[in-house]
């Protein structure tokens, strides 16, 4: 990695051992623009999401931005909701270009720190692992399980100055966040199951029966292909990070039906909305009190 203002040129960062930092560090990752001063509640509130959605109506004096950063270019779509600042990012693109395993996940946190923000409130369409949910359910996650096996996961790879960084996720979507997602939906009505853990396997292909048993006896009660490293990565920025996952499909095996795109397009255009309606209500709470 190309060395950066402030980067120490010459030296090796493997020589100063290991460093542990605990989750929600700001600053931790060097390369990007600080935002650890100044009033959180005038940086822009990061928003991603992925299939189904590929813009926000509900943003005002939108404007697309294209960031460079050390890990690519990411496209983000920056206006007002609210009127609180809003960084919108569609991770698929907005033609739904881009497969999962190839998501630049390093470039999208980066460019949302980049542009100054500190919050990040992520939707994950997924395939229910617990055979209680149902296609429209909304959970919010507070664990995961990692089986992705192809992707670039850390800003830590060792060329930095810090060399090896050890980071605690035991706390990865953020508590803070959490609840104020769950007032948002208690208060607009929309139910949704406090506490999940979200499987994360390679795609683009669905699940296989047995991949989806394997996670249920690990804990998982949800299954998508974008959550991670998406949701570590925002750890090792110092981003606060939630995630609301709405539930489109029951995964392979579940059901005697084989796992259609069709399936998973149909609950997005029928709940949809939900997921909005709650981002609408925290976001209107936070607007009245700052």
């Amino acid at each position: 990695m190309p060395a950066r203002n402030g980067d120490a040129v010459g030296t090796s960062p493997r020589a100063r051992g290991p460093i542990v930092r605990s989750s929600g560090v700001p600053g931790a990752y060097p390369g990007l623009v600080s935002t650890t001063s100044g009033d959180r509640r005038e940086a822009p509130i990061g928003i991603i999401a992925g299939t189904g959605f590929y813009e926000l109506a509900q943003l005002a004096d939108a404007t697309s931005r294209e960031v460079t950063t050390p890990f690519g270019i990411a496209r983000l779509t920056l206006g007002r909701w609210h009127g609180l600042a809003v960084a919108f990012l569609t991770r698929h693109g907005t033609g739904h270009g881009v497969p999962p395993h190839l998501v630049n996940y390093r470039a999208n946190i980066a460019a949302l720190r980049d542009v100054g923000a500190r919050d990040v409130f992520a939707v994950n369409a997924v395939g229910s692992i617990d055979p209680a949910l149902a296609p429209g359910d909304l959970v919010l996650l507070d664990d995961f399980l990692d089986f992705t096996k192809a992707r670039a996961l850390t800003f830590f790879d060792g060329s930095t100055p810090e060399g090896v960084v050890h980071v605690d996720v035991s706390t990865a979507y953020h508590p803070e966040l959490r609840r104020e997602l769950l007032q948002a939906a208690a208060d607009c009505g929309q139910p949704i199951r406090d506490g999940g853990v979200y499987a994360a396997f390679e795609g683009p292909r669905f699940e296989s029966p047995a991949e989806v048993r394997m996670a249920g006896l690990l804990g998982g009660t949800v299954a998508g292909m974008t959550g991670i490293p998406e949701c570590t990565l925002a750890v090792e920025a110092g981003l606060r990070y939630a995630a609301v996952a709405l539930v489109c499909n029951p995964c392979a095996g579940l059901v005697d039906e084989p796992v259609t795109v069709e399936e998973v397009n149909a609950t997005l255009a029928a709940s949809g909305e939900r997921v909005l309606a709650v981002l609408d209500r925290l976001l209107a709470t936070r607007a009245a009190t700052r």
